[in-house]
């Protein structure tokens, strides 16, 4: 037995030697994590086309990873948060402060992206690990509009707003919409467990409803949203993945 014992010992060590050499760490394979910023609203109600960071509303975002190779891992997201526009907040154009619309709702989302990491570090025990991500989501709102601020006789009688924007007080805002997330961030982990992490993720949308606007101000173009948050992430599971005996 004794002999058998000392056989599996050193065909590990034989095992955890090659995959050091394969730059392989031994780190446990899940992977939670949690972070804070903000939302950013990209829409109608900002003549910016990066959004308005002149409304930016707090983002808390929540993270649950499997670790599949040195590049690849699936992730659960949970985010949460609000989205708020306002066109009082720019004074160029001249019209938005006589338009004057405004919106604001609560931000709920669940997401599954699929992770690369393109420098190979998913196990890596200390260091900068670099990544982006791409997956499918779903994000609950609950809009509330406003244009009882809008300067009427500035427009005029004769423009075509006051129609467009019976039209946009007929339609429903959604409740929900299917988001497609991309995300870009890095972590930098501290050792075998703890890393800290920065990340922007952006929601492309199929809806122009977001800020409860679309034909008054511009459907040409549907409404989007991302965030920007710091965190810190947690290695969890069993860190001796080679399964070798221990005396």
């Amino acid at each position: 037995m004794k002999n058998i014992f000392s056989g599996a010992a050193i065909l590990c060590l034989a095992v955890s030697g090659t995959a050091s050499h394969a730059q392989l760490s031994n780190v446990p394979r899940f992977q939670l994590g949690v972070s804070a910023g903000a939302f950013i609203y990209q829409g109608d109600l900002t003549p910016s086309d990066i959004g308005s960071y002149r409304t930016a509303k707090p983002a808390l975002q929540l993270t649950a990873a499997k670790l599949f190779s040195r590049s690849l891992s699936l992730k659960g997201v949970f985010s949460f948060g609000a989205l708020q526009g306002d066109d009082s907040r720019y004074a160029h154009p001249e019209y938005r402060r006589e338009r004057n619309f405004y919106f604001q709702s609560p931000v709920a989302e669940v997401a599954v992206q699929g992770e690369w990491a393109p420098l190979g570090t998913n196990y890596r025990e200390r260091g900068f690990s670099p990544y982006i991500s791409a997956g499918i989501g779903y994000s609950f709102l609950h809009v509330k509009r406003d244009y009882s601020r809008m300067n009427v006789a500035y427009f005029g009688a004769e423009s075509d707003l006051m129609p467009r924007l019976a039209e946009d007080a007929a339609t429903s805002p959604p409740r929900g919409v299917v988001t497609i997330p991309v995300s870009v961030g890095a972590r930098y982990y501290l050792n075998d467990r703890w890393g800290v992490s920065l990340e922007t993720n952006y929601r492309i949308t199929s809806s122009d409803y977001i800020d409860g606007f679309s034909r008054s101000a511009n459907p040409s173009r549907n409404d989007h949203f991302y965030s920007h948050t710091v965190g810190v992430v947690y290695r969890i599971g069993k860190k001796n993945m080679y399964g070798c005996p221990t005396y």
